[in-house]
Formats: structure tokens, C-alpha cells, sequence
């Protein structure tokens, strides 16, 4: 399978694996039972040096959406060589669906909404801090001419 499942509906996302003992042909035993397979990827670690089998999670894809559905409504949260398994929906990748946000490959400030939403209140700040430097300070002696005595007041 390639990097993105090709069909969502029936992909689903199997998490918390063994990187040493779980294989595709592990994920294939366990996940069998709920229907037809039609593809199991377990991505490779992104470190050449690493000598695990893959990156602790995997996709399997059905053959049947409702296969997908009744493998996650037993699986999810089931143990798998003594470790507790995730198993819910795939989400699409977001390079296919045009996403943006959190692990996102373009920076904040370069995505056109960006701008549209804070250059307005950067405006404004901008200004503030115009005003702010043009006023003169208040003089922190005024008001002192009625006092006659320095030190505390005594009654």
C-alpha cells in the first residue's frame, strides 16, 4: 500500500505495537477473523540506523467498510504480544486533502488566512504604540505645589 490509504472508509489505524515482534503477517493473523484484507502497511522507521521493524503502528485495509468498523469495535483496546493496541478510523493524509495546521509543512505566517485574520489587529497595535509614543509623559511632581511640609502627614 502506499503512503495514504487508498480507500479511508475501510482503513483503519492499528497503534501501541511491538516494533521487534509484530509483522505484517502478525497484524494479517490477528485482523483476518473481521474480513477480507487487502493491504497491510507498517511504515519503516525514518532513522536508517534503527534496527526496529517499523514505527509502532500500521494500517490495515479492508475489503469492506463494516469489516473495518467491527474489527475496530473489538480490537480497540485489546492486547497484542502483551501491549495494549489502539485500533480506530485512518485519517487521510493531509497532503491529499489539502490540510493545514498542527505538523503542518508551511510556516504559520505563510498560509493565506493568516494574514486576512491578524494584519487588521497588527494595525491597530501599530498604532497604539504611534499614539502612545506622542503623548508626553505626565509629569510625576505635578500636583505636589499644595503640599508645604515633606515627611507623613500628622494630625
Amino acid at each position: 500500500m502506499a503512503e495514504a490509504p487508498s480507500r479511508p472508509n475501510s482503513t483503519i489505524y492499528v497503534g501501541g505495537l511491538d516494533t521487534s515482534l509484530v509483522t505484517a503477517a502478525t497484524l494479517s493473523e490477528a485482523f483476518i477473523p473481521f474480513g477480507e484484507i487487502s493491504d497491510i502497511t507498517l511504515p519503516k522507521p525514518e532513522a536508517p540506523s534503527s534496527t526496529d521493524l517499523h514505527r509502532g503502528f500500521g494500517y490495515v485495509e479492508f475489503e469492506d467498510a463494516a469489516d473495518a468498523k467491527e474489527a475496530i469495535d473489538n480490537m480497540d483496546q485489546s492486547e497484542l504480544y502483551g501491549r495494549v493496541i489502539k485500533v480506530a478510523m485512518a485519517k487521510p493524509d493531509r497532503k491529499e486533502t489539502g490540510q493545514v495546521g498542527l505538523g503542518s509543512t508551511t510556516a504559520i505566517w505563510e498560509q493565506e488566512d493568516y494574514l486576512a485574520k491578524y494584519a487588521a489587529a497588527a494595525n491597530e497595535d501599530r498604532e497604539a504604540v504611534e499614539h502612545s509614543r506622542n503623548e508626553k509623559p505626565e509629569d510625576p511632581m505635578q500636583g505636589l505645589e499644595d503640599l508645604d511640609v515633606a515627611g507623613p502627614r500628622t494630625e
